[in-house]
């Protein structure tokens, strides 16, 4: 579908590319991964026929359309409702409306056989273009993305840049391109509509590319990735996690390879440098000489990894509560947020708040903070020092300021020396620390931003949505940094990954109250899910008694009996499918085990693969025999 050859793209003499090639097919789904500023949304920008590459070219087929969701679109603004907008992806269909809507009007004062041709040809059109279902085709993809139904008619320019963002995403859904490109997309999408994209990403048609730092999202919706690094493009078949552990296997076989030609060079020079000067070993010294200029030397392996050597801390230590809420009540006009709840942060807790926008998780965090009026008893405890971080902060950074001098603003009282060791863990290195603000990538001045924050020494931290803009590597040393944090922090995340490293307390909120489950986000995850499963297990009980109700005693009981028995021959079925699954994966690792397997890296990486796949049918059906059993046990009880 699209060739990329020997691409190359120089700025200012600088190689982003140098002989890059990719080939897209269709129904590919690709993550593009990298460090920031190595050129990712530029080869998108290529591929959309926006720069024109150094060298090289870019071929697309004849029926190739692409759609592309990028940071510039933030700034789209139109008088028409969201509704409107997001419908312009049916250009044709919506021509074909206003002449069928024209025709109709005309045959009122004139019934013409020519107008009936007409009108039955363009009906025609307008149907198989699905004319007839596109007004309810963008409202469930705009409110899948997380828009109320009341909200559909409002204009476009009454909403903030983020939710713009969606509708454009919107509108590109609808379009159904060959090729959809989208350029960071969970930055603007919260939890339950990151969950809805990727459901329906998954069975996307066409082609995709998503450039992402969100983990999780690409290991649910991408089939390969392709990675941006040293002016090359390098593809791995499978999602994140494997592009992880297969990076690690390549790696450790090159730099096996490295350190054996190494050894190789070595000997051959010694014997070069040896038997240089006797004549009866020239020929032999000559043809040594010849093979090392012959020889396709191995690079080593690039460590792109980064470890934590500095410790944030501070200099007091806060009493045993943060902040104590009770019977706190928000509302904004008839907007009701929070209504006589209550929560309390100790010393400790390092939590993160999750959910949906437009549940109050901002409002919320200013509450906590103190900067937001509030109904109710906000309580602050002893000796807490707080710092606040949040994308705002960003444009609050001096922009004529070298990036030293604005740490150095930061009222820390640590040294150059020292400071210049924090940059380096944020990844600014050597000169790079005199880098004018203002000439900063948003990436770069979350880095700055976060440095700031925690170089304050407060003892409570408050951070709303920090992974915005940072690529993989920066996300890992934040992750570092929080993990040996010795204060408490309350944070605002919609990363699943970077969450699930850092919290101990998840806080929701629900029914307009504060909700916190006492343990980390995978546990939250799996107990939500159990509480899920039973209220859909209950659903139909709930039903069948009320059904029986209006019947007698013996017909209500026969009616439980015959569903107890569906349901226990089910979990029959689930349970022979696992053995009989677990004794297929049992085969594949004993395959695995066998030398002339796993001295082959061929045959052990398709193993790999085949193995990963049976173990993920193995988990589904053992997450549906949990469900029926869940369904059994609600029966019986």
């Amino acid at each position: 579908m699209i060739a990329i050859n020997n691409l190359s793209y120089l700025i200012g003499g600088r190689a982003l590319y140098e002989n890059a090639s990719l080939h897209i097919k269709p129904k590919d789904k690709i993550g593009l991964i990298g460090l920031n500023g190595k050129g990712k949304s530029t080869l998108l920008r290529m591929i959309n026929d926006e720069f024109p590459p150094s060298s090289g070219e870019i071929t697309k087929s004849k029926d190739c359309t692409v759609g592309f969701l990028n940071q510039d679109l933030l700034s789209y603004q139109s008088e028409d409702s969201i509704l409107s907008v997001a419908m312009e992806a049916f250009g044709r269909a919506r021509q074909l409306q206003s002449q069928i809507d024209r025709i109709l009007k005309e045959m009122e004062t004139d019934y013409k056989d020519e107008l009936v041709t007409k009108l039955t040809k363009a009906q025609e059109e307008f149907e198989a273009l699905g004319g007839y279902s596109m007004q309810s085709e963008a409202e469930a993809i705009l409110e899948g993305i997380g828009f109320r139904t009341k909200d559909l008619n409002r204009p476009l320019k009454q909403f903030s840049g983020g939710w713009r963002m969606r509708v454009m995403l919107a509108k590109l859904l609808l379009e159904k391109p060959s090729l959809l490109m989208l350029d960071e997309p969970t930055n603007h999408l919260d939890l339950p509509s990151i969950q809805w994209i990727e459901n329906y990403l998954r069975t996307y048609e066409g082609a995709i590319i998503v450039v992402s730092h969100d983990r999780k999202f690409l290991d649910n919706v991408v089939t390969s990735i392709v990675e941006v690094a040293r002016q090359n493009l390098t593809q791995y078949s499978g999602n994140y996690s494997f592009y992880l552990e297969e990076k690690e296997l390549r790696e450790e076989i090159q730099k096996n390879a490295y350190e054996n030609q190494q050894q190789q060079i070595k000997q051959t020079e010694r014997f070069i440098e040896r038997f240089r000067a006797k004549s009866t070993k020239a020929r032999q010294v000559q043809s040594r000489v010849k093979a090392l200029e012959r020889m396709d030397l191995i690079e080593d392996v690039v460590d792109d990894s980064m470890v934590m050597n500095f410790k944030f801390g501070f200099k007091q230590k806060s009493g045993r509560f943060i902040i104590e809420l009770d019977d706190i009540s928000k509302a904004y006009g008839d907007l009701q947020i929070l209504k006589n709840t209550k929560a309390s942060i100790e010393r400790g807790d390092k939590i993160a708040l999750i959910g949906a926008n437009g549940k109050g998780k901002s409002t919320l965090l200013r509450i906590i903070a103190g900067t937001e009026p509030v109904n109710g008893e906000r309580k602050e405890g002893f000796n807490v020092i707080t710092a606040f971080y949040a994308q705002h902060q960003l444009e609050a950074l001096t922009v004529d300021n070298e990036i030293l001098d604005e740490l150095k603003q930061a009222g820390s009282n640590k040294t150059e020396s020292e400071l210049r060791s924090i940059l380096g863990c944020f990844l600014f290195q050597n000169d790079e620390v005199f880098k004018k603000i203002k000439v900063l990538s948003g990436g770069e001045k979350s880095r700055v931003a976060l440095s700031k924050t925690l170089l304050s020494e407060a003892n409570f931290l408050m951070m709303d949505e920090p992974t915005n803009h940072l690529d993989f590597l920066s996300v890992n040393i934040l992750v570092q940094a929080l993990q040996q944090y010795e204060g408490s922090f309350l944070i605002v995340s919609h990363d699943r990954h970077f969450i699930s490293q850092i919290a101990n307390k998840i806080w929701y909120i629900e029914d307009q109250e504060i909700k916190e489950y006492p343990g980390t986000y995978d546990e939250y995850v799996y107990w939500r899910e159990k509480q899920d499963a039973k209220q859909l297990a209950a659903q139909p009980e709930k039903r069948e008694v009320k059904k029986a109700s209006k019947n007698t005693q013996k017909p209500k009981h026969n009616q439980h009996e015959q569903e107890l028995k569906k349901l226990q021959k089910s979990l029959g079925e689930i349970e022979a499918k696992i053995q009989k699954q677990e004794a297929k994966n049992k085969t594949i690792e004993e395959e695995m085990a066998k030398p002339v397997v796993y001295q082959d890296h061929e045959k052990l990486q398709e193993k790999t693969t085949e193995l990963d796949k049976e173990k993920a049918k193995l988990e589904a059906l053992n997450e549906e025999w949990a469900l029926l059993a869940e369904q059994i046990d609600e029966l019986e009880g």
